[in-house]
């Protein structure tokens, strides 16, 4: 997996879903060190985890309600549960992403 996180994040487990990322579990919520090559396609989906993240290397290119943003280096984004979305990456992309349960 590509990115440029330190040893310890590297020596958390690996997310086993579509794209790959560390995975850090919390009471409540999961952290994401998630990397994606360029040309990276998620399709449009939902999920139950009301989504905050931040991209630390490229950009995120972010659909969501009809409405498409460019989330850039250093740009947090959130992605509220059970809204339907879907992400794409142009260039090498890595990000921290926090999921919250949805209450």
């Amino acid at each position: 997996m590509a990115g440029e996180y330190p040893s310890k994040i590297k020596s958390l487990p690996l997310y086993d879903g579509r794209f790959d990322a560390y995975k850090l579990e919390a009471k409540g919520s999961d952290v994401l060190f998630a990397s994606y090559p360029a040309g990276t396609v998620i399709p449009a989906h939902t999920h139950d985890t009301d989504n905050h993240g931040v991209i630390t290397r490229g950009e995120l290119i972010l659909t969501m309600n009809g409405d498409v943003t460019h989330v850039k280096t250093g740009d947090w984004y959130h992605v509220p549960a059970f809204v339907e979305h879907a992400a794409r990456f142009e260039v090498e992309t890595d990000e921290i992403e926090f999921w919250f349960k949805a209450e």
